[in-house]
């Protein structure tokens, strides 16, 4: 049996979360039924000063889930038809969290929450079975030669700086 992870794993720097996220799988209850997807591609987004987070302007009712406890979902709408699902990570009150683009099943974010019927409904809620959306643990261990870390996808906004961090990690 396959071990759900615990607030305290989220609890913890973005950076190290993120890359330990990858081959841990994504679980969904839909009816009777479970889909578990192996996580293959994230994007940390990490503190009030990285200008590519949706925080780097403060607190809003947008985005005060990535000020909450970690291990919580932050669920956000963009181009007026997508949902997007990230988990938070780190200490309460510092914003960071991190965006699920990709599994072994899906590939991009959007297609990822609509495959797994994921909007606005799982905001602010905690990732365990109750839910219906959870993360397991993964039953081997990772090569790190097999993670790609590459600059996130999408945000050249967010200037010369932000825009080339390798907070992607990627599962070859």
């Amino acid at each position: 049996m396959s071990k759900i992870l615990k607030r305290e794993f989220f609890n913890r720097p973005t950076l190290k979360v993120a890359e330990e996220l990858l081959g841990f799988f994504l679980c969904r209850r839909i009816g009777r039924k479970t889909i578990r997807l192996k996580i293959t591609e994230v994007e940390a987004y990490d503190g009030p000063r990285d200008r590519a987070s949706h925080a780097s302007r403060g607190q809003t009712a947008r985005n005060a889930p990535m000020f909450g406890p970690a291990g919580r979902f932050y669920v956000y709408f963009t181009y007026g038809m997508h949902w997007m699902l990230n988990v938070v990570t780190g200490p309460e009150h510092y914003p960071a969290a991190i965006l699920i683009r990709g599994t072994d099943k899906v590939s991009g974010p959007a297609r990822l929450t609509k495959f797994l019927r994921i909007d606005k409904s799982f905001n602010e809620k905690t990732a365990t079975r109750k839910t219906g959306l959870w993360f397991e643990n993964r039953s081997e261990k990772i090569n790190p030669k097999a993670i790609q870390r590459t600059p996130r996808v999408g945000i050249a906004y967010a200037g010369p700086v932000w825009s080339k961090k390798p907070y992607r990690f990627v599962l070859e």
